[in-house]
């Protein structure tokens, strides 16, 4: 058979009437009337409606649209035909038109799905089909099926495009795109690198790159000017929802610019992007300094779709007789807090005391939290009796607040601690109360970051160790100073969310060797790690800086979907695993030899990745167990509560947590057979297998409680 004159389901329209065409695809659903077997017939363009009917097709195409199954893999030639009024089905692009079918050819056949892939419905009006609940491993598992969903394939073709967008952009602003190598050497870029050993070199190791800062800097050495890649990076993080191992990044770099240039650079691109979408981004995008987004909203990428920026008030309280601010204040402490506009009915006396104060706050890392509801006689609180009247009124002058207000305050010694905990505190009660718009998107540059943080160690950068700072001329050797540093870094931040960051560089090599002895790195480590990116400093490297965009995060919240696993076709689970490779898994014994590696693949973690598809294999199973439509929502609902505990139960690490006594119930402790309950004295096999007894008590670690 040839495809020369396929054309594509979701192409046909009313002006087709009456065309002969040849169609291609996928079973997406089907009805088997007898006298008549109606499919819906689905490929990467849509959905058309393709009916086998006796006046048009032979006995024999007959016969055999009687045994189509979904996911059968077709081809269809028929003629186009409008539908009778009153059967459009407005669902489907090519709901006007269908296709009477007179030839029918299976290509191949599929087995019984493990999950319903069809996202349509057959019946006119019935909207999209609300899909069964399937667990993320097992769409995993067999991606290769997910990916014929039409949401999935959306994603990627939107994904195709913004990336599409991005590429005819910079070739318009004068960028040409250079490839940067994939094995390269480790350097300290504040992630673990997954190393590479090398067969040729033993004993020595490639990483894998988690951003081409150095490359991309060292072309601006060679003179190319205006440079963009999208590069795949890796970085060995820790687990979080949102992350993967791999990641696509756009990356650029522009020589004889400042900031202003990325400023106007990345703004364009950025709506560019959205536009996409069908969404309108205005510029220019505000700009807030680091310190200001802390001192007011708790966050170095803050949510600006909504007010709740924090009051200073501790001077309010200087001179208070309320015992827990004044020690706090004594100890060189701050009081801040944020007025929840017209929430009083909302945010009950029960509700801030008993959850916010005794549970959700203390769960952020305070130790309370002080609230205030403005009612019509004045303040009421569970303490307003400790405050004067002066420092009442001057609490209600200092928040704006009036009738039917919240305020809310948190204190501490601690100055970080209390931004902290008000930007989570802030995040939680927008989102509980509802004041997130929706479909709002407010974009943000973050400035004038700190080049440097404190550690216990000593000081890290703040970025890496090649953002230019605000100022040449500082010691290295003076903590203060390189504290009160400021960089030339800036982040863009949508909704709360970082998209990417970046900076102007270091382009002269003594300055750049400050940064390295301020950061107490000896002359042997930087030769050893930086040596051959200094050299080049010393050939003419011009003024340059650049940025990085996580493209999969972009294009996650242009499409707004719930997961950066959504727009990437084949991604790693939240363990870091694939179900689908069963990657990573153990090698050979003679590979580990030839690589010099006999140690690597301990037989601990081996049984951790078997764990892992051993419960991809067993979901497998299950979603073949045939059940009733009475029974199909009952039994859903259980697996995905099974599968939502089991998730959370494996993302908590218990063997390191520190154990606490678990008193066995008596009442419960049974002799079998017997009514009365065992004494603890007979009841030792119960004990036998606890991690920890003590008396008539075992342990477990308390994540399991």
């Amino acid at each position: 058979m040839t495809y020369k004159d396929r054309l594509p389901c979701g192409s046909l329209r009313i002006p087709d009437t009456g065309r002969a065409v040849l169609l291609a695809g996928w079973v997406d659903a089907l009805r088997d009337h007898g006298e008549l077997v109606f499919i819906h017939l689905r490929d990467r363009s849509g959905i058309v409606q393709v009916i086998f009917s006796p006046e048009f097709a032979d006995q024999t195409i007959m016969k055999s649209a009687s045994t189509l199954r979904n996911e059968f893999c077709v081809a269809i030639r028929g003629r186009v035909q409008q539908r009778a009024a009153g059967t459009e089905n407005p669902n489907l692009d090519t709901g006007s038109i269908e296709v009477m079918a007179t030839d029918l050819t299976i290509l191949s056949k599929s087995e019984a799905l493990p999950f319903i892939i069809s996202e349509k419905a057959m019946v006119a009006g019935a909207g999209d089909r609300v899909a069964d609940a399937v667990s993320e491993d097992l769409r995993l598992q067999y991606r290769y099926l997910d990916l014929r969903r039409p949401t999935m394939q959306g994603h990627l073709l939107k994904r195709h495009r913004i990336i599409k967008v991005v590429r005819d952009f910079l070739d318009e602003q004068g960028f040409i795109e250079i490839e940067t190598p994939m094995l390269t050497k480790s350097t300290p870029e504040g992630a673990r690198d997954y190393l590479v050993p090398s067969r040729v070199h033993p004993g020595n190791f490639y990483a894998l790159p988690q951003s081409p800062q150095l490359f991309k800097q060292l072309l601006m050495v060679s003179g190319y000017e205006r440079y963009f890649q999208i590069v795949r990076c890796f970085r060995d993080e820790d687990l979080r929802p949102n992350r993967q191992p791999e990641f696509t990044q756009l990356d650029l770099e522009a020589s004889f610019i400042d900031e202003g240039f990325i400023y106007d650079l990345m703004e364009a691109l950025i709506v560019r992007m959205f536009a996409v979408a069908g969404v309108d981004l205005p510029r220019p995008f505000p700009r807030m300094a680091y310190d200001e987004a802390i001192d007011t909203m708790g966050s170095d990428r803050p949510d600006t779709r909504f007010g709740l920026r924090f009051v200073e008030a501790t001077d309010i309280f200087r001179n208070t007789s309320y015992g827990i601010f004044k020690q706090i204040l004594q100890r060189g402490g701050c009081i801040k807090g944020v007025n929840i506009k017209g929430q009083s009915e909302k945010l009950s006396k029960n509700v801030l005391q008993n959850e916010y104060a005794r549970e959700i706050v203390p769960g952020f890392g305070a130790k309370g939290m002080t609230w205030m509801r403005v009612m019509e006689g004045g303040l009421e609180s569970n303490i307003v009796q400790f405050f004067s009247e002066e420092e009442q009124q001057a609490i209600l002058a200092r928040f704006g607040a009036e009738t039917g207000d919240v305020i809310v305050m948190i204190a501490d010694a601690s100055y970080d601690l209390v931004t902290s905990v008000l930007g989570q505190l802030r995040l939680h009660m927008a989102d509980r109360l509802g004041l997130i718009p929706a479909n709002v998107y407010s974009p943000l540059w973050v400035t004038d970051f700190p080049l440097f943080l404190a550690t216990d160690e000593g000081i890290t950068s703040s970025h890496h160790p090649f953002t230019a700072p605000d100022r040449t001329d500082f010691d290295p050797s003076d903590r203060d100073m390189l504290l009160s540093l400021r960089s030339r870094a800036y982040d863009v931040v949508v909704n709360g969310e970082e998209l990417g960051g970046g900076s102007i560089r270091i382009n002269d090599r003594d300055v750049q060797r400050k940064i390295f002895q301020a950061l107490g790195l000896t002359d042997q480590d930087v030769e050893e790690k930086f040596g051959f990116f200094l050299r080049a400093l010393d050939y003419g490297a011009p003024p340059h800086g650049g940025i990085a965009l996580g493209m999969d995060r972009v294009v996650s919240m242009i499409l707004g979907t719930s997961s950066i696993r959504e727009v990437i076709a084949f991604p790693k689970n939240r363990s870091a695993f694939c179900p689908l490779t069963q990657a990573p898994s153990p090698v050979g014994r003679e590979q580990l030899e030839e690589l010099g590696l006999l140690g690597s693949g301990d037989a601990k973690n081996a049984a951790g990745t078997d764990q892992q598809r051993d419960l991809v294999d067993a979901l497998a199973w299950v979603s073949r167990i045939g059940v009733g439509e009475q029974e199909r929502p009952m039994i859903a609902g259980a697996l995905k509560e099974a599968m939502r505990l089991a998730g959370r139960l494996s993302e908590r690490q218990g063997d390191e947590e520190p154990l606490f006594c678990v008193a066995g119930d008596v009442n419960r402790m049974r002799k079998p057979g017997g009514a009365r309950p065992s004494p603890y004295a007979e009841s030792g096999e119960i004990f036998k297998n606890a991690p920890a007894v003590k008396g008539n008590y075992f342990k477990v670690a308390a994540v399991l409680e």
